[in-house]
């Protein structure tokens, strides 16, 4: 019977696979936001000289867990004349589209299962990172639509800024990223990890990986360039209209943003699974890494003040954008020559 069973399935075990790994990386994503927000609190604590959760279970462990069971029942308020399918669907469109975009990462070196090679990534494709910057671009239509279908001029106004910043730095991230697709010859993030063996792309591209860096900190939304979330300004920006659920949905989103952006990082410039000779599981190698980059995120925000929007979009296209053309051009020079 177990063979038969096994016979049977046998045509079908790439469809169960990857179903497995989708929901496995899902599930991973959403449980990782709670213990991302415990971890932000506990750091930001220290680093402002104070003690932060510490009440709600051994080192406030728990805290997360209260702030879920209260957003859960919080009651969902929605304005009358409000456009309510759009706002219904905004805050869906940011976390699906954060979830989505993880489905290409590759985390580790492939395993072996009973025979059976399992690649630790939902779905390998030669375009990789092309996906990724496809599907990530697509999140910016939920925070458009979240302050348009509020019928609040502040959301609106915090919508429409929000999309001309992360419009404006993806720019600057796709340009850094070309000057790692030109030194690999390839879309795939395994090819760019696979290439980086004997030494991480950051000690010959120094400059792609600070610029990438930072435009990945402002298409996050994080500190100090978290405007769309600008609170002295906008009233929280484009999400203002927002209760409950539906408004941790979009700090949802951000977290698993910061979570694949540290990812990305990683794969291109810091060598991805590869140790160099530290003797670690491959995976643990690149949970390191992803760890320590989220710290440094939380790090900034700790840190750094809020920037004036126009000084923000000024240093985009002025200097950012400028700097990767000019990295890009002298990496196609080395390349070539």
């Amino acid at each position: 019977m177990i063979d038969e069973a096994i016979e049977f399935l046998e045509p079908y075990t790439y469809l169960i696979i990857g179903s497995v790994k989708a929901l496995v990386i899902a599930g991973a994503l959403l449980g990782i936001v709670p213990l991302l927000v415990w971890l932000e609190r506990r750091l930001m604590g220290r680093f402002q000289v104070r003690l932060g959760p510490n009440r709600v279970g051994p080192f406030g462990l728990g805290q997360p867990i209260s702030d879920s069971i209260k957003l859960l029942f919080k009651e969902s308020i929605i304005q009358s004349s409000a456009d309510k399918f759009l706002f219904h669907l905004a805050p869906g469109i940011v976390v699906f589209t954060a979830i989505v975009t993880f489905a290409v990462i590759p985390f580790g070196a492939p395993i072996t299962v009973m025979d059976q090679e399992i690649g630790l990534w939902a779905a390998n494709v030669d375009i990789g990172l092309l996906f990724v910057f496809a599907i990530s671009g697509m999140g910016i239509y939920g925070m458009v639509l979240a302050g348009f279908s509020s019928n609040n001029k502040y959301s609106l106004m915090g919508g429409l800024r929000s999309s001309a910043q992360m419009i404006s730095y993806e720019l600057t991230l796709g340009l850094a990223a070309l000057s790692v697709i030109v030194l690999t010859g390839s879309l795939s993030l395994i090819d760019m990890v696979n290439g980086q063996d004997s030494y991480p792309n950051i000690l010959i591209q120094p400059l792609a990986f600070l610029l990438f860096f930072i435009a990945g900190v402002a298409e996050t939304n994080r500190a100090p360039f978290d405007l769309p979330e600008a609170e002295q300004e906008l009233v929280a920006g484009f999400h203002t209209e927002y209760t409950g659920m539906k408004f941790a949905m979009f700090f949802m989103g951000e977290y698993i943003n910061m979570v694949t952006m540290s990812s990305l990082v990683t794969l291109l410039f810091l060598g991805g699974w590869n140790s160099y000779g530290i003797p670690v599981w491959p995976i643990i190698a690149f949970a390191g890494k992803v760890g320590f980059l989220l710290c440094v995120f939380i790090w900034l925000r700790s840190t750094y003040p809020r920037i004036r929007y126009d000084r923000l979009m000024t240093f985009g296209w002025k200097v950012l954008v400028p700097l990767s053309l000019l990295n890009l051009l002298v990496t196609s020079v080395f390349v070539v020559l």
